[in-house]
């Protein structure tokens, strides 16, 4: 086996480094991206990277087709298509949740091979959020088979996920031999009906059934949120015990915990007697928010930093339900740091992460990727909060007005760019550059909408993760761990050669994104099959293919990480119930590969 260069010694602790990051996320990571590409630059004479290779994932391909259908899809969704689709699929499923959940994985597998996966999850899980309270269905039982069919989509035509576009330019980089826009659609059609098949039985049978609070109080389905409330000294309810206020209020609250002179008491007792200036963490619905707004003497702490009182919601007024992305820029940040009443001209009322009950103040709750906040806001500002890039509006947007003439346009702009790019008589990034532009030019998106569309932690992450594989190359570092793997062929048939680099990706990309890990592992996949002597390209597609399956973690996938708390998952729940999904496609990839393009 060939010694491991000191170039290469170099990238492997660069890239040791980036996946501590990755994984621990002290920064976002699309900063770490940034820090990868600028410290292969600095480390040039030993990492091969020149300052024009750092930089050239800027102007990649993948990223600028990433970036124009991220347009494209939100051209798309101020047609208001997918309000259109919601009403349609609760006639059609009404209360049936089988129906519901073969309908969502019907729905979201062909649009995610239309646009970009992660994009048509994130206008989806509005639609399947309130399908699932309209029916009483429980949200957890639709949200997370909508992320995994996602996925499945994803892989049914060149443009369904960006994992597709960098594993083809990278393809063409180092084989000559890029993907086509149908390339791999009938394997994708293949794990698309075995990944739907495992959805519907033994996936909806492992999967959990997050039953929402008030669903188990057999009255409605709405969710809980946690929420803290101050008791004045002039409130009536000092005195009476815990038990006597819940008998003097019409509407259903779970205390959690007692804050009093600075100490914590979880679960207190309902024959407590509740003083002046206690601080109590509770459960409650966004109905039973508006009605803790009336008791008098009783005050939202979370909201108190804010210049509004705290009276009932007037007219103009509206709840709603948001989820924080992951490159927001809240995270890390808590309520009373980000002055929510100056920057979003709202105030929090509610925190959920998961089932999580938190033991500190809520004012001073870190946010994290995932976290759901209930809001108070105008509603002429709900338009501008589905627009933030930093947050998902996790709820319908009745008071969005949307551009519904413009429809026909939209849908045949986007036709036109899958079209001529499966045809081949324009590139992809040409195609759905030109479909950015008759967009615009015709108005169905207003050109700072479509500044405002593009998710720039997404481009960052991917222009600094492309020039790793310019590193591993020049270095000698795919060399190196195409040696390791090759040597498994020694005992291991080349199949199985091929399985174990879909497993080892698979794994990766749930620990990392799955952009870093096609870059990563793409060129050790290609210098690995030269050196068995097998068909190069089928370890491409064996490494795309499994970048794009990270059923296990909910970070690993950003799709997975906008159904984590709209679904109130924990952690545990995508091992159960993507591990042996993990491994089935594993199998139907791997022999689907060998047999449709051979070894």
């Amino acid at each position: 086996m060939a010694a491991l260069t000191t170039g290469a010694l170099v990238v492997f602790l660069v890239i040791f480094a980036a996946l501590v990051l990755f994984v621990t996320e002290p920064v976002p990571i699309d900063v770490t991206a940034i820090g990868i590409m600028v410290t292969l630059m600095v480390l040039g004479p030993w990492t091969g990277v020149s300052p024009s290779d750092g930089v050239a994932g800027f102007s990649n391909a993948a990223t600028i087709t990433i970036l124009a259908m991220m347009i494209l899809s939100e051209g798309v969704r101020r047609t208001g298509l997918i309000q259109r689709l919601q009403e349609a699929v609760s006639s059609f499923t009404g209360s049936d949740e089988r129906k519901q959940l073969g309908t969502t994985i019907g729905i979201v597998g062909p649009l995610s091979g239309l646009i970009n996966n992660t994009a048509a999850v994130a206008v989806l899980v509005p639609m399947v959020n309130d399908l699932a309270h309209e029916s009483g269905t429980s949200p957890s039982k639709l949200l997370m088979p909508l992320s995994y069919a996602s996925m499945f989509g994803g892989m049914l035509t060149l443009i369904g996920t960006s994992t597709n576009l960098i594993a083809s330019s990278l393809s063409a980089q180092y084989l000559g031999q890029p993907f086509s826009m149908f390339e791999f659609t009938h394997l994708g059609l293949v794990v698309f009906l075995v990944g739907a098949a495992y959805l519907l039985t033994v996936g909806h049978w492992l999967t959990p059934d997050h039953v929402t609070p008030r669903s188990e109080r057999a009255t409605t389905a709405e969710e809980e949120y946690l929420t803290e409330v101050v008791v004045r000294e002039d409130s009536p309810v000092v005195g009476m015990t815990i038990q006597e206020v819940f008998e003097t209020v019409d509407f259903e609250v779970d205390v959690d915990q007692l804050i009093r002179d600075y100490s914590y008491v979880r679960n207190p007792p309902t024959s407590t007697a509740v003083e002046a200036d206690d601080v109590y963490t509770i459960r409650t619905t966004d109905e039973g928010l508006r009605d803790l707004l009336d008791v008098d003497g009783v005050d939202l702490v979370p909201g108190v930093t804010a210049e509004v009182e705290l009276d009932t919601l007037a007219p103009e007024q509206t709840l709603v339900e948001i989820v924080l992305t992951a490159g927001s820029d809240l995270i890390g940040e808590t309520v009373a740091s980000k002055e929510f009443a100056d920057n979003y001209q709202a105030r929090v009322l509610a925190i959920r992460r998961g089932g999580e009950v938190t033991h500190e103040r809520l004012t001073d709750f870190v946010l994290k990727p995932g976290d759901v906040l209930l809001i108070e806001s105008r509603a002429e500002s709900v338009d501008r909060l589905a627009d933030d890039p930093n947050v998902i509006v996790a709820g319908e947007l009745a008071l969005q007005e949307f551009r519904r003439s413009k429809l026909p346009i939209a849908v045949v702009t986007v036709l036109g760019v899958v079209g001529l790019a499966a045809v081949d008589l324009l590139p992809i990034m040409v195609s759905a550059l030109g479909g950015v532009v008759a967009m615009i030019a015709a108005g169905v998106v207003k050109p700072a909408e479509a500044y405002e569309a593009v998710q720039w932690d997404v481009v960052f992450l991917l222009a600094g993760v492309i020039p790793l594989g310019k590193a591993m190359q020049e270095t000698g570092g795919a060399d190196f761990l195409g040696e390791l793997v090759v040597s498994s062929a020694a005992v291991l048939p080349a199949v199985a050669v091929l399985g174990l680099f879909y497993l080892v990706t698979a794994l990766m990309t749930n620990l990392i994104s799955n952009q870093a890990s096609v870059v990563l592992l793409v060129p050790v996949a290609i210098d690995a099959a030269a050196r068995l002597g097998v068909n190069q390209f089928s370890f491409v597609l064996a490494v795309t293919f499994a970048a794009s399956t990270a059923f296990m973690s909910p970070v690993g996938y950003q799709t997975n990480l906008f159904v984590y708390g709209p679904g109130q998952y924990e952690f545990s729940d995508f091992v159960r119930v993507g591990g042996p999904l993990q491994l089935l496609l594993a199998v139907v990839t791997t022999v689907g590969i060998a047999a449709f393009w051979g070894l």
